[in-house]
């Protein structure tokens, strides 16, 4: 475990052996970090936040109160995981069947958000700046760059890195209205432009 001055913890959270806990990085209360957990630099575990075992999150990712992450999830940079939101491991689960060795994988790349309260069924990876709106149930994997909303979630969109909803002109280009960064939507994928 990391050197308890290189990260915050509140008295009421309980890190198990094993961890390995980034610089700058901060739990707050009554949350439980499981053995063997991976999180980088800089990240927030808001409160009642459970994180299993073997789970990696890497820099800057923002965990808000209430959220699990179960073992086989991962979640790369930049991260932002809402109030309460769900993930799951297991595709059928029975309580008097273990199946500890079915859990599915679900990769979260870096910048994608999820909505406070949405649940993402496991196996199912969310693209690289991917925005998953409140309450949404994720049933298949969400491209680069989606806005997907709804139960079944279903794409209405696309979002740019700085979170606003892209709108394409006739050519298939967007501009941020931030950043003003520029998109190109073609044979139905985002890509930002240098």
């Amino acid at each position: 475990m990391n050197e308890p001055t290189s990260y915050y913890a509140h008295p009421t959270a309980v890190i198990d052996e094993g961890c390995e806990i980034g610089a700058g990085t901060k739990i707050w209360h009554f949350s439980h970090i499981m053995s063997n957990c991976k999180i980088g630099e800089h990240c927030n575990i808001g409160q009642n936040v459970v994180i299993s075992p073997e789970v990696i999150l890497g820099k800057n990712v923002k965990v808000q109160n209430n959220v699990s992450i179960y073992t086989g999830v991962i979640c790369e940079d930049d991260v932002f995981l809402g109030p309460s939101m769900v993930f799951t491991n297991v595709i059928n689960p029975r309580s008097a069947v273990n199946r500890k060795n079915q859990y599915a994988r679900t990769l979260v790349k870096k910048g994608a958000s999820i909505g406070a309260n949405a649940t993402i069924v496991c196996g199912h990876d969310i693209g690289k700046f991917a925005f998953i709106g409140a309450g949404a149930v994720v049933t298949k994997h969400v491209p680069d760059y989606a806005l997907v909303m709804g139960n079944p979630a279903r794409q209405t969109g696309w979002m740019s890195t700085y979170g606003h909803k892209l709108s394409f002109n006739k050519d298939g280009l967007a501009v941020c209205p931030e950043s003003g960064e520029q998109y190109k939507l073609e044979n139905g994928n985002v890509v930002k432009l240098d």
